[in-house]
């Protein structure tokens, strides 16, 4: 016997509906991307550097994005490609475009001009959508792709010779808006992974993947994302649709605030207290320098009395930066996911019983990546293919499934085998996984350590590493060794002013590690090279370090 519930198409438009009927009122500030010489410092903080206006406003713009690309001609799945920072102009196109019955294309504008070519093209994008301070990006490869129009939001005075087609003309007077006529599993948005082993691939996201995500992320048990809520989205809205942050702020109705291109510390710090943010995330090289200048500035930022809700994701966060900014009134939680998964698939929250264990526990836990939110499934399979028990020691590869779970890549065939023989998507990621369900992330597949026949956890090493106080950042690496195959090197970022003390950081990595398991060496950088996304890109600094020739003995 069927059920007798109405078949009710979960798209965005109803999220669009929504925030534009029950919560006219609420506020979406922008901050502007403008040139170097139109603001006076980037750090500065001047009203007349943001657009500001109401959910009504911004409904009523989304639905001319809409009917402009109608007109245009725009035709079910085409694509629109977005070169765009965080701003109320991308945030229109997120649900602009696909109310058309287009599909939204984020663009990685930090992504190298040839990577970009390849990406526009293999989603052959018929139009664009472009910020005039990324013009000169743009115009590096122009004449090697192909979209019927570009079209311009322009924040700054027109350049002399810039004679592209104006956002405001294009969606101006476009008429009444009628949407497409939408099935819940339309595409709606494209993300390209930021590929770090090969062709970037195309993640093709469906109305109904989007919308119970957003529905996710509203939950107490998740992000809790609320129309009580004052919402800072220091991700990047080309990085897998910004979490999906903003799609859940309309649906719930959060004041939202976008900071366009300015995620440096002193300006995310600057817009926390001024707007009395309450929820923010980002990768966790950002929030490391917030930490950072919180402690060289105290009592500067007078940040909100009740605390603030921080997710950091892209890459693990170390236990020691949750410590650090829990002394700030800056609470983190750590979700985990991918493109592949929309992205959040994980959230680290203590449950009740956790609340009893002693802080050191619960600060261990809470570095854990978590259990996975509502309607997620996951394994952890060792490498004979068996599921690896609940005992938080037993490694192997997460494999999700859930509704907003990637089924395939878009027009990648030659990458099926990412998926298992009975519909599991094979994360890449190894992790345990203990009796409360808490899965920990012990390393890519690719970045594990095998030292001696024992592996090494490089992610668990490089947190350890930061953790000492004269370090900033720590990325840990497999080196070939003559005698135990391969062994770890750290490359290390210090803090300004701090000196290295090798010794001094033995002893400290030794509370937590057999000594076998510390690096052999450490080398000092200026900086450590990163994917587009803020991700440690690894594979740079093995080719970098592939000849490291060894001081001492390892494993002594």
């Amino acid at each position: 016997m069927r059920g007798m519930m109405m078949q009710f198409p979960l798209t965005l438009t109803h999220i669009l509906e929504r925030g534009g009927h029950i919560f006219p009122a609420v506020e979406i500030a922008s901050r502007l991307p403008l040139m170097a010489d139109s603001c006076a410092t980037p750090q500065s903080y001047s009203p007349a550097e943001f657009h500001r206006y109401t959910y009504r406003e911004f409904y009523g713009r989304a639905r001319q994005v809409t009917a402009a690309l109608r007109r245009a001609g725009l035709r079910p799945g085409d694509r629109v490609g977005t070169l765009m920072w965080n701003h109320y102009a991308h945030l229109e196109s997120y649900f602009g475009i696909p109310a058309a019955g287009g599909v939204t294309h984020t663009l990685n504008l930090r992504l190298h001009p040839d990577e970009l070519t390849y990406i526009i093209n293999h989603a052959e994008d018929r139009f664009l959508i472009v910020d005039d301070v990324l013009l000169p990006l743009l115009a590096q490869f122009r004449t090697n792709i192909k979209p019927e129009r570009v079209i311009v939001v322009h924040h700054n005075p027109r350049a002399a010779g810039d004679d592209h087609e104006d956002y405001e003309d294009f969606i101006r007077g476009a008429g009444e808006c009628a949407y497409a006529e939408l099935d819940e599993n339309d595409a709606a948005a494209l993300c390209y992974t930021s590929g770090t082993t090969g062709k970037p691939k195309g993640v093709l996201y469906s109305h109904r993947a989007l919308a119970l995500h957003s529905l996710a992320l509203c939950l107490a048990d998740s992000f809790a994302i609320s129309m009580n809520d004052t919402v800072l989205p220091a991700m990047s809205m080309f990085h897998a649709n910004a979490w999906g942050v903003p799609f859940a702020s309309i649906m719930a109705g959060s004041r939202l605030l976008l900071p366009s291109r300015y995620v440096d510390a002193e300006s995310l710090l600057n817009l926390l207290e001024a707007e009395q943010v309450t929820f923010s995330g980002g990768v966790p090289t950002v929030w490391s320098a917030v930490a950072e200048m919180l402690e060289r500035h105290p009592g500067r930022w007078k940040l909100r009395s009740e605390g603030v809700r921080i997710v950091i994701a892209g890459s693990a966060c170390p236990e020691s930066l949750i410590r650090r900014l829990d002394q700030h009134g800056i609470r983190i939680m750590q979700p985990w996911g991918l493109t592949e998964t929309s992205p959040i698939a994980t959230v680290s929250l203590l449950k009740p019983s956790m609340q009893r264990l002693d802080r050191d526990e619960q600060y261990r836990l809470r570095a854990h990546q978590g259990m996975p939110v509502p309607f997620v499934e996951l394994r952890v399979i060792d490498d004979a293919d068996r599921q690896c028990p609940w005992d938080g020691e037993a490694m192997g590869e997460v494999q999700v499934r859930g509704p907003w779970i990637a089924e395939r890549y878009y027009q990648r065939p030659d990458e099926d085998e990412k998926w298992t023989a009975d519909g599991w998507f094979r994360t890449g990621d190894v992790a345990t996984i203990n009796a409360e369900g808490f899965i920990h992330i012990v390393d890519r597949t690719k970045d594990l350590i095998k030292s001696g026949g024992e592996w090494i956890s490089s992610v668990d090493v490089e947190n350890a590493i930061v953790g000492h106080p004269a370090v900033r950042e720590a990325a840990v690496i497999a080196v070939p060794h003559p005698k135990w195959a391969e062994r770890p090197l750290a490359a290390i970022v210090l803090r300004d002013g701090a000196r290295l003390d090798v010794e001094n950081l033995r002893s400290f990595l030794l509370q937590r590690f057999a000594k076998w398991q510390l690096p052999d060496d450490f080398v000092v950088v200026d900086e450590l090279p990163h994917t587009s996304t803020g991700k440690l890109l690894k594979t740079e600094l093995r080719k970098r370090f592939a000849e490291w020739h060894w001081k001492a003995a390892a494993g002594n």
